[in-house]
């Protein structure tokens, strides 16, 4: 098939999907975990062959971990599936209503974008997660998953298709031109007519290759330089596990920690206990002059405070208080997720209103900042910009709206 006809299957698809109920698009997606469920070992096989490749080719070993599927991510994925079965179906969800003076009845509704496409790299979950919540929310879905995993990714749609049309929905509902390489990508981004918004989700690279040479209309998720700023009225106690769980426990994703801040009044005390709970995790530290006067680390570079490592490295920076920590936030933040540890609840207030971040917690975890953790089933990315949608990415956030006019041969005079 020409990418040409793929597009346009799509397109045709995305019709057919789109007037589907919702009892049958649920059964579609219950098909589809159960073909993830009977085939885990064929899944695993093919992931195995694009890891040796990337391990041959030098790829990170943060994008080795987002390339690996194993029995327990596989059926997690079978899962997040499940979860957005259980969800109420956006589909024809009425926003807003209204009669006018002269008897005209408005009703807004949701209804899918259309065809929806994604190009991302080296996260064969995404395959699945996109393609779940493309179908619950009655669009199409055009993959470009990237060469790094390829033949998982070819799996994963070949089973996905086989659950939609097991139910009688076409299988070009979900779709990769993974097979046209690049050029597919580029395709992708000129598809106008065919494509009605594209969501970019990847490195800083990717993304900004995308936004700024796409005919389509793009919906920008962006890389994750993550804070926490430790203020000065912190419980040190809770503090620590959430430091060392907002780095440790998954790096290699966006909503993983990169900066860390902590107030100068509790440097002394607070910095030698999370290097050492670093250390004990291999987290390499990069710190201020004022971190290497208390602990030993690596010296901190400009470079440094806006790199997003997605990997077991930290920077680390002293400031003398909230309004420094917020200076910092501001010049460096690419505005995805920031957090601040604090028992002070005029500086909790303070910080939730000023930083300006997709998501803005207070004494939590980064890593919660996820689609199935704010109970979205899956999630198509996290939105950094402020058009639309912004922060996860669920079944609303993959629809738009249409407003239905009713009326009684009402002429405007």
């Amino acid at each position: 098939m020409s990418i040409q006809k793929l597009f346009e299957a799509s397109k045709a698809a995305s019709k057919v999907v789109g007037l589907a109920n919702t009892n049958l698009k649920n059964a579609a997606l219950e098909a589809m975990a159960q073909q993830l469920e009977a085939n885990v070992e064929q899944i695993i096989a093919q992931n195995l062959l694009d890891l040796e490749n990337g391990q041959r080719n030098g790829l990170a070993i943060g994008l080795q971990d987002r390339l690996r599927l194993d029995q327990k991510r596989i059926l997690g994925l079978a899962s997040a599936i499940r979860e957005i079965i259980a969800l109420p179906d956006p589909v024809g969800d009425s926003v807003a209503g209204m009669t006018l003076d002269n008897g005209l009845k408005l009703q807004q509704v949701r209804v899918p974008f259309g065809v929806v496409g994604v190009i991302y790299e080296a996260r064969p979950n995404v395959t699945v997660d996109i393609a779940a919540l493309a179908v619950k929310s009655g669009n199409a879905a055009i993959l470009r998953g990237g060469s790094a995993a390829e033949n998982s990714n070819r799996i994963l749609v070949s089973l996905l298709q086989a659950g939609l049309e097991s139910v009688g929905l076409p299988v070009a509902a979900v779709q990769t031109v993974d097979e046209f390489g690049r050029a597919g990508a580029v395709e992708m981004m000129q598809a106008r007519g065919f494509i009605d918004v594209l969501i970019p989700r990847g490195s800083a690279s990717l993304i900004q290759t995308v936004v700024t040479e796409s005919k389509v209309p793009v919906i920008e998720t962006g890389d994750g330089v993550v804070h926490m700023f430790i203020d000065q009225s912190a419980d040190l106690q809770k503090a620590l596990p959430m430091v060392v769980n907002s780095k440790v426990q998954r790096p290699s994703v966006c909503n993983s920690l990169e900066t860390l801040l902590v107030h100068e009044d509790l440097a002394e005390e607070f910095l030698p206990k999370v290097a050492a709970a670093l250390r004990e995790n291999s987290v390499v530290i990069h710190g201020c002059e004022k971190t290497a006067e208390i602990i030993d680390c690596v010296q901190a570079t400009d470079e440094d405070w806006a790199k997003e490592y997605l990997a077991l490295e930290i920077s680390i920076r002293v400031v003398a208080n909230v309004d420094q920590a917020l200076e910092h936030i501001a010049r460096y933040s690419t505005k995805h997720t920031e957090s601040i540890v604090t028992e002070n609840l005029a500086n909790a207030e303070r910080f939730l209103q000023e930083v300006d971040a997709a998501v803005v917690m207070v004494n939590s975890s980064t890593r919660f900042t996820d689609g199935g953790e704010f109970g979205f089933g899956a999630e198509v990315g996290i939105s950094t910009q402020k058009l639309h949608a912004r922060g996860p990415m669920g079944l609303k956030e993959l629809t738009s709206t249409k407003w239905l006019v009713r009326g009684n041969g009402q002429v405007r005079s």
